[in-house]
């Protein structure tokens, strides 16, 4: 699903707050490879990067669990109205005592603010700054290009690293870039800035040949890869996504995957394609199971992720109050937590 460039998305925090989450249920071996404008260099035909290395740390251990973070609540949204600066301070002092790497996905909108708010009270967050990267607007990509290296020189102990472009190149986009264009804006970047710098899209582009272009011009891969869009059911759902990042692994073997998305939604609408797509129950109790064995699995393989998401927003999708992508958060947009971060009481 597209969105525009002031979107954020994850704790992943996000200058842009994008529409992810809206992964299709296309296995790997089924998704068809599409041309895309330019030419595409097979890894023998190109040189990579000197990477340099994802290694967000907090007291001294490094950080694997991460969160996609949008700010907007009822009646906002990435068009405007924003949330003021009271409001960005409350969120963050809601996820930073338990989250301390966070993902944005544009450079614009409140991510100066929010970068401001870590910094000036001295929270202990670390963001990936995004530039949101679209199929039609120069201009505004330039704007989300050269925005995204001035916070993250301006702001160097928030911004630990910067992703160029969101689910730009997989083929059911609906922004799908052009990949010459996309290795441009990154390698700007990359000369630009000290952190380490990516482009995040679904595994069912970083599976492919053509993938080894980009992935040749990036510190780490950020990937996104959601069991329940996949048409799994919970079960099935760690072991699915394992297995989806060894495959990706195997695909790149000298590139560190970080997983960019994933999560379980806690309502959907039965009616549309998602109940078509979406075979697993939606719900909080669903949630909560996937949520608690993802992380455990993920803290326990030392697999560096972003969550998605932090907040439920509203603004997303169509206008049905059951559309899944408004449902994604761990907490509700009114800021309660969900069954997920809800503790039994003591015995």
């Amino acid at each position: 699903m597209s969105a525009s460039p002031s979107r954020f998305v994850v704790f992943a925090l996000s200058g842009l707050w994008s529409a992810s989450g809206c992964q299709k249920p296309t296995p790997p071996d089924a998704a068809p490879a599409v041309a895309v404008a330019g030419e595409v260099q097979s890894p023998a035909e190109s040189t990579p990067v000197e990477r340099r290395p994802f290694d967000p740390t907090f007291a001294g251990s490094a950080v694997v669990a991460g969160l996609s973070y949008g700010p907007y609540r009822a009646g906002q949204g990435p068009d405007g109205p924003f949330p003021n600066r009271d409001e960005i301070t409350e969120d963050l002092k809601i996820l930073g005592p338990d989250w301390h790497m966070i993902r944005v996905y544009g450079a614009g909108g409140p991510t100066q603010t929010i970068l401001e708010v870590i910094r000036d009270e001295k929270l202990p967050i670390q963001v990936m700054v995004g530039a949101w990267i679209s199929a039609d607007s120069d201009a505004q990509n330039e704007s989300e290009v050269s925005t995204a290296i001035r916070l993250a020189n301006a702001f160097p102990e928030q911004v630990f690293a910067v992703s160029v472009g969101n689910e730009s190149q997989v083929f059911w986009s609906g922004h799908r870039s052009d990949r010459d264009a996309l290795i441009a804006h990154i390698q700007r970047v990359r000369e630009a800035v000290k952190q380490p710098v990516t482009t995040a899209d679904d595994y069912n582009f970083w599976n492919k040949p053509e993938s080894h272009a980009v992935a040749d011009n990036v510190d780490f891969l950020l990937l996104h890869a959601y069991a329940m869009w996949n048409g799994k059911t919970l079960d099935e759902a760690v072991p699915w996504t394992a297995q989806t990042i060894a495959s990706i692994q195997t695909e790149h073997p000298d590139l560190k995957i970080v997983i960019g998305e994933t999560g379980w939604a806690t309502e959907l609408n039965p009616e549309g394609s998602e109940g078509e797509h979406i075979k697993a129950s939606a719900g909080e109790d669903e949630q909560a199971r996937f949520f608690t064995e993802f992380t455990g699995w993920a803290a326990k393989v030392g697999q560096p992720y972003f969550y998605f998401s932090a907040f439920d927003e509203p603004w997303k999708g169509s206008d049905d109050p059951r559309e899944v992508e408004k449902h994604w958060g761990i907490y509700f947009e009114d800021r309660t937590p969900k069954k997920v971060l809800q503790k039994a009481p003591a015995e």
